[in-house]
């Protein structure tokens, strides 16, 4: 699948961007699991074109992210396309690797966003939202790509049309989660939209499609059954980062891989921690990673006592110590492949 001119691979697996989850770190691991594609938390325009000091942060990236897009959100035209052409900068402005394309999140629902008209938001606007996304493609160099939602509403599912208007105000490729704005994350995804756009024969750039791939048997149906060039996987990778290597693994032998034991999701998530410390120092990483290290093993008996402990200390090296205590305790006990524990 290409991007433009950025070759992902056949079938590609993308790492979902989250807010509070896919940092640096998390990319990483990610990426070393066999995300083809990941993408920086997204970042406000407004925030960016205030020159906001965690907003600029954001764009930081590395070479061992790569390839990796840098998402924008807002609802003001003038801050978006200033804000794409800030992360089509973002070497120069925040250091690191920078951005292989920009992505337009016209997806997120929830309401500090959408309400305000950002994200889902725009699913009520479609003649903004295209001429945002024709502004944002004019004023940068790299490709441009949107992650949408079906629509609004129930009543209001526009996806169809919308993508056709999408490419043709000359986005590289398109991300849909199958479900409305309104749905927010509850029920299941409808991919039969998505696979409505995909068969359309006027669609000729990437479809990506996404929602509730949580095993290796919905992803292989989403290529199978739905056509898409490439799947993006969200909340079923918090706690679970092994997804994407199980899920090409299955992809391209057919045989599902063992369950994650549970040293090997020790060294996982010492791996994960070290990245933090590394990206964020001692103090912000061990708090930040706080998030994450519970939810390595959730489903372990008698564990409530111990991810207390993870989730409240503050020396590295008592962090990692305890992470040992586990894998000692536990041992190679396999257990059921996690589901996502992400709240959103």
């Amino acid at each position: 699948m290409k991007i433009g001119n950025l070759d992902i691979g056949d079938r590609p697996l993308l790492l979902a961007p989250m807010e509070d989850v896919t940092d640096a770190s998390f990319r990483i691991l990610c990426k070393e699991q066999g995300a083809g594609l990941v993408y920086t938390e997204f970042i406000s325009s407004d925030g960016l074109v205030r020159d906001a000091v965690k907003a600029v942060a954001k764009m930081k990236t590395s070479a061992e992210e790569a390839p990796i897009g840098i998402q924008i959100y807002g609802s003001i035209p003038e801050a978006m396309v200033d804000a794409a052409r800030m992360a089509d900068r973002a070497a120069e402005i925040a250091g690191g690797h920078g951005a292989d394309l920009i992505d337009i999140n016209f997806g997120c629902p929830v309401s500090k966003i959408a309400g305000r008209g950002a994200g889902s938001g725009m699913m009520k606007d479609p003649d903004k939202m295209v001429a945002i996304t024709r502004a944002v493609v004019e004023a940068v160099g790299k490709p441009v790509t949107v992650k949408t939602r079906l629509g609004w509403d129930e009543g209001s599912k526009i996806i169809v049309e919308l993508a056709e208007r999408l490419q043709d105000a000359g986005i590289a490729a398109l991300t849909i989660h199958g479900r409305t704005r309104c749905q927010m994350y509850k029920g299941e995804a409808d991919w039969t939209l998505i696979g409505a756009v995909k068969a359309n024969p006027r669609m000729h750039i990437p479809i990506i499609g996404n929602g509730d791939i949580n095993t290796p048997a919905r992803a292989r149906e989403a290529f199978e059954r739905y056509g898409v060039d490439g799947i993006m996987i969200g909340r079923a990778s918090f706690g679970h980062p092994w997804i994407f290597r199980e899920i090409r693994h299955f992809l391209d032998t057919g045989e599902e891989l063992p369950p994650l034991g549970v040293r090997e999701r020790v060294a996982l998530a010492k791996r994960h921690f070290q990245l933090s410390l590394d990206v964020k120092g001692p103090v912000t990483g061990v708090y930040e990673m706080r998030r994450h290290l519970s939810c390595y093993f959730k489903g372990l008996p008698g564990f409530k006592e111990t991810r207390i402990r993870l989730v409240t200390e503050k020396d590295p090296a008592e962090v990692f110590r305890l992470l040992d205590d586990i894998a000692d305790r536990w041992g190679d006990t396999p257990l059921e492949t996690a589901t996502s524990v992400y709240g959103l």
